[in-house]
């Protein structure tokens, strides 16, 4: 008995390639939202950048460009919800259709402790975090079903929405409810060919917390990874290709945690 084997190997490679997409990114103006555009157009996506301070965007569009991609820039404030429908519509007329990738990645953080923390702290942070999410998804899926398209969305968690932290009840607590929704939207929206999933992120290292960690009750917190050091934001690359891409196009409703094995290390 013989068996067939083909005559070539899958290129898998080509699953990855974002090419003749157009995705947004949320909260651009960031450390992370930089990387994700930059990953995303550098797999052959056309990038809406969008925060809400537009000059801040200037010169990763500006790096993006160099680099042989495609980039434009909207004013997105999740405060402002008429700024949503805006930043879709300006995506639409810069890429010449609807917005089938993404990445909701706003996100502030209010840390306190919650006999201390006011009701105005924690609503605003509610209001970036969980509703601006859902209505930035739920723009994209209105579109996407109204052009009868399919498309992916990752909304940015992390793993402190899955399991508890001192000090960030408000954030963990948003980020918890950003994992559920997610679930939700991904049973809701299958039908429409509309993939949804949480990328979780462990401990990153940016400017803005390199000086913590870099003191003993910081060094004390890398010691509980297993890994024994933080994360880069170019370790994300893989698992944001994956959700966004067809090579991850039976995947759909998951929270893929990227955390060094911190999720996993003993209480």
């Amino acid at each position: 008995m013989t068996l067939d084997m083909p005559q070539t190997l899958p290129n898998a490679a080509s699953r990855f390639s974002l090419s003749g997409r157009r995705a947004l990114v949320t909260g651009a103006s960031g450390v992370l939202g930089a990387r994700f555009a930059e990953v995303l157009a550098g797999a052959g996506a056309q990038v809406m950048l969008a925060a809400r301070r537009t000059s801040a965007m200037e010169p990763l569009q500006s790096r993006i460009a160099e680099a042989g991609g495609h980039a434009a820039i909207a004013a997105l404030d999740l405060a402002q919800p008429d700024t949503i429908a805006a930043t879709f519509d300006a995506a639409e007329a810069a890429f010449g259709g609807p917005v089938d990738i993404v990445l909701n990645n706003s996100g502030i953080a209010a840390p306190g402790l919650l006999l201390e923390q006011s009701d105005d702290d924690w609503a605003q942070l509610m209001a970036v975090n969980l509703d601006g999410a859902r209505r930035v998804a739920r723009e994209a899926a209105q579109r996407l079903v109204a052009a009868g398209e399919g498309g992916s969305i990752v909304n940015v968690a992390s793993i402190l929405g899955l399991r508890q932290g001192g000090g960030v009840a408000a954030y963990a607590t948003s980020k918890a409810a950003l994992v559920q929704l997610t679930k939700q939207q991904a049973l809701e929206w299958a039908r429409h060919g509309i993939r949804v999933n949480a990328l979780c992120p462990g401990y990153i290292e940016t400017d803005l917390n390199r000086d913590f960690f870099a003191s003993d009750a910081g060094q004390a917190q890398v010691r509980r990874i297993p890994m024994r050091r933080l994360g880069s934001s170019s370790e994300l690359d893989g698992a944001l290709l994956l959700l966004a891409s067809d090579a991850g196009s039976f995947i759909t409703g998951i929270a893929l945690v990227a955390d060094g094995g911190h999720m996993v290390s003993p209480l």
